[in-house]
């Protein structure tokens, strides 16, 4: 499977599976049933080489090959001898679509939606040898090993490739398809469930978080297991002071650039600061390692318009001018670059909130004293949950305000509707009910620019979503409630007819939707609409039971 290709590049690789027929079948769009199990957790597994003289190329899968190759490889600029692991992301191909789209994913539905699958772009996890290599041209062995999926389970990922990659470089591709054949027998990941992974003699266990509420609300009580457990600490060590402000570039969606001296350091702070708002879904667009070969390079560059809402981590120095008209750029380590940064931090006067000097003095005491790492970042973590929970909780409690009331719903009346969100009538809610007490600022000023941020718009869209399909339930329940054949004695048989059919697409609606209510319920209605079918004329009975 090698083949020359324009750009002058060498290619190998391998799809799900190892025989030709097999990675035939990971370029189809419609995943064949035999790797129907694959394909809940990976999209492929790419083998990337890079030949001195040629550059890197990839013969595995029509997916986005070209941003792939140039993905998986640190540049010149990082000097990565020996193992590197990184993490990209890209989007989706136009005009590919997935054997899951179309129809609501049942991961999705009772994933947190920090660790949702994603519809328009793919995560890429890779493990990059370089080594010196007398028997290769100009002297170094220099290859990358790709998993890609739409799961942002970093830590599993990498912790797959830690296991698989050494094996692979040392014994080709026999390895990759036994490797690609255990995965096809693991169990699909399940919210909620302890999962045993078996993968070359080791078993991985992982346990995907339920999503959990709390006070009515959907804030996910624990939000990172070891699916993203990232040292946060370690991430952020260098621009600690600065960690309130960071956090609110995040919340407000804010475009940032990470310089770091390494994919590495780039792709861990760039997950870091997108983990920063959790349970919060980050919304706008992010990119852990970001190259000048990036198929969204010149949309991400263009100086006609202001900069687009994304984090971009990037390695090269090329890209010091060409974002340096960007508004918040954050430095990291010695970067070996020509030209310099005036700082480490450069932020456009934008912050709404004082730093909580008491937090910082406690992460900075903890450096002093050599405290784990491990301890540092869940004391972070803390943190920034409470923090953003603070945030949220004055808008959950609002959108409560929002619903109607469970006794105004009427059997015989289509359902009350939700009252529209009034930034003016939330904002007076602040006085009583604000996150004033944990931290001092300008509150209201930060409400006022996150309702402009793509991470409101996707949240108020999923929580609206979800009050409708509340409302939806309760109106079920008050319809299960209700005697309806006793309704029917005084009615005609059209308003008895429309009754059935009404109460038909109810049922087939909360089933096809999977609404959170009881099937015992829904059994009960079924039986209702039976019972009052058998009370009417026979024609009629027959007429109803083929439909």
């Amino acid at each position: 499977g090698r083949s020359r290709a324009k750009r002058g590049k060498r290619e190998e690789g391998r799809g799900k599976g190892g025989s030709e027929n097999k990675k035939a079948a990971a370029t189809n769009a419609e995943v064949p049933v035999p790797w129907s199990r694959f394909s809940a957790w990976l999209e492929c597994v790419c083998v990337v080489t890079f030949d001195l003289e040629l550059g890197q190329a990839i013969e595995v899968h029509k997916l986005c090959k070209t941003s792939i190759c140039y993905l998986s490889f640190p540049d010149s600029y990082s000097g990565c001898l020996g193992d590197t692991q990184l993490s990209f992301r890209l989007r989706q191909s136009v005009g590919r679509s997935s054997s899951w789209f179309g129809h609501e994913d049942a991961y999705n539905r009772d994933a947190p939606v920090t660790l949702q699958k994603e519809h328009a772009h793919f995560h890429g996890y890779v493990y990059f040898r370089q080594v010196k290599d007398a028997s290769v041209k100009r002297g170094y062995f220099q290859k990358s090993l790709v998993v890609v999926s739409r799961l942002p389970f970093v830590n599993l990922f990498h912790s797959l490739l830690q296991v698989i990659a050494p094996e692979y470089f040392e014994k080709h591709e026999p390895c990759l398809e036994t490797v690609c054949n255990e995965i096809d027998q693991w169990p699909a990941p399940v919210p909620g469930q302890t999962l045993n992974l078996p993968v070359m003699g080791v078993v991985m266990q992982v346990r995907i978080l339920w999503m959990e509420k709390l006070f009515r609300t959907n804030i996910i009580l624990i939000h990172f297991t070891a699916l993203i457990d990232l040292h946060v600490i370690r991430c952020f060590q260098s621009v600690l002071i600065h960690v309130q402000m960071l956090w609110e570039l995040m919340l407000l969606g804010e475009p940032v650039v990470v310089m770091a001296p390494s994919p590495t350091v780039s792709s861990e702070t760039v997950l870091a600061l997108v983990s920063a708002i959790a349970p919060l879904r980050y919304c706008g667009d992010y990119r852990p390692y970001f190259t000048i070969h990036d198929s969204e390079f010149k949309e991400y560059t263009t100086r006609t318009q202001a900069p687009p809402n994304v984090i971009l981590g990037v390695t090269n120095p090329f890209f010091i001018k060409t974002f340096q008209c960007w508004p918040h750029i954050i430095r990291l380590g010695d970067l070996k670059m020509s030209g310099d940064l005036p700082k480490q931090v450069k932020v456009k006067k934008l912050t709404f909130l004082h730093k909580d000097k008491a937090f910082i003095k406690r992460l900075l005491k903890g450096i002093q004293k050599k405290r784990p790492s491990e301890v540092q970042s869940a004391i972070l973590r803390r943190h920034l949950l409470e923090q953003t929970e603070s945030f949220i909780l004055p808008l959950e409690r609002y959108l409560e305000s929002l619903m109607p009331l469970q006794r105004s719903m009427s059997p015989w009346k289509t359902p009350p509707q939700i009252r529209s969100f009034s930034q003016d009538e939330f904002m007076k809610t602040l006085e009583q009910a604000g996150p004033q007490l944990t931290l001092k600022g300008d509150w209201t000023g930060l409400y006022r620019r996150f309702f402009r941020s793509p991470n409101f718009d996707g949240w108020y869209r999923l929580r609206h979503r979800e009050m409708i399909q509340k409302v939806e339930c309760l109106h079920l329940e008050a319809i299960c409630a209700a005697d309806l054949l006793t309704w029917t004695k005084d009615k005609s048989e059209v308003e008895i007819v429309d009754l059935i059919l009404k109460l038909r697409e109810k049922l087939m609606r909360a089933r096809k939707h999977q609404l959170p209510v009881k099937e015992e319920l829904l059994e009960r209605l079924e039986q209702s609409i039976q019972t009052i079918i058998s009370s009417l004329p026979e024609d009629l009975q027959t007429l109803l039971h083929r439909q």
